[in-house]
């Protein structure tokens, strides 16, 4: 059995803009979770074809012995918290998929997003059979709205409710302001689909993991996309070639992050 849920993402940004916004707050939230032997490496980020469909594959490893919670560490062994990320961005369609290779085939987490120019109105906008879709449950994240985000994770200056943009104008973002977007003709919107299947088959553990990574990921998608938000005057001008080249020195940036200073970022919550 899996564990698959839909999160659903409205943001005050077109699709076009997003592709941009996205790309370029990957690359600084990867900074800020690097350091202390733990953190993000980048193995391949390069161009693809395949069965017509073209676009950025990506393949990434993540250490992370201190941001998984207690149970975990205290069953898997030495060296089993590396976890493999391949992307496959074929904008605005992207799948990326996450495996271990000490769990094989009783581990994965697939993420299939679909950006669409809406207010996340589709209903299986991923067009799953109907017995599947029947067991998706939806969950919309509201990146204004202040209690879906620990307090642990606030951060003042990453809060859409405050947040004005200089260079469009757009935020802050009040608690009706989805209803208010509806009716806006001078702010673009769009809905990133993200369709989140989870496997961890460990008995005795399976439900309590399956459970707790959807709430991560669910952590996830609502502090990145508050991010992404309140960043958009640092990415708003920005082209695709500028963010090819970010991420070249990223990926550099990176693998000296990784090599000295203290563990940093998120870690695990609500053990």
């Amino acid at each position: 059995m899996v564990l698959i849920k839909e999160y659903r993402v409205v943001l005050p940004c077109s699709v076009e803009e997003y592709q941009v916004g996205q790309l370029f707050s990957v690359a600084e939230a990867s900074k800020n979770e690097t350091g202390g032997g733990e953190g993000i490496e980048v193995l391949k980020n390069e161009p693809y074809e395949k069965d017509g469909e073209k676009g950025q594959y990506t393949h990434k490893i993540y250490h992370l012995k201190s941001k998984v919670p207690a149970f975990v560490k205290l069953l898997a062994p030495e060296g089993s918290l590396v976890f493999h990320e391949k992307a496959w961005n074929a904008y605005p369609y992207c799948r990326t998929s996450e495996s271990n290779e000490y769990m094989k085939d009783n581990f994965f987490i697939k993420i299939e997003t679909w950006h669409k120019p809406d207010l996340g109105t589709q209903e299986n906008v991923h067009k799953l059979d109907n017995s599947t879709w029947q067991n998706v449950t939806v969950v919309p994240i509201d990146i204004a709205d202040r209690s879906q985000v620990s307090t642990a994770d606030y951060k003042p200056d990453e809060d859409p409710a405050t947040f004005k943009s200089v260079k469009t104008g757009r935020g802050p973002l009040g608690p009706t302001w989805k209803k208010e977007l509806v009716s806006k003709t001078d702010c673009p919107k769009m809905c990133a689909y993200k369709l989140v299947t989870v496997k961890f088959k460990w008995w005795g553990l399976q439900t309590k993991v399956e459970n707790f990574i959807h709430e991560q990921e669910k952590r996830i998608f609502t502090n990145f996309h508050r991010q992404l938000f309140c960043w958009i005057d640092k990415w708003v001008d920005l082209t695709m070639d500028d963010i090819r080249r970010m991420e070249a020195e990223t990926q550099r940036e990176l693998d000296e992050l990784r090599k000295r200073g203290e563990v940093r970022g998120t870690s695990a919550a609500d053990e």
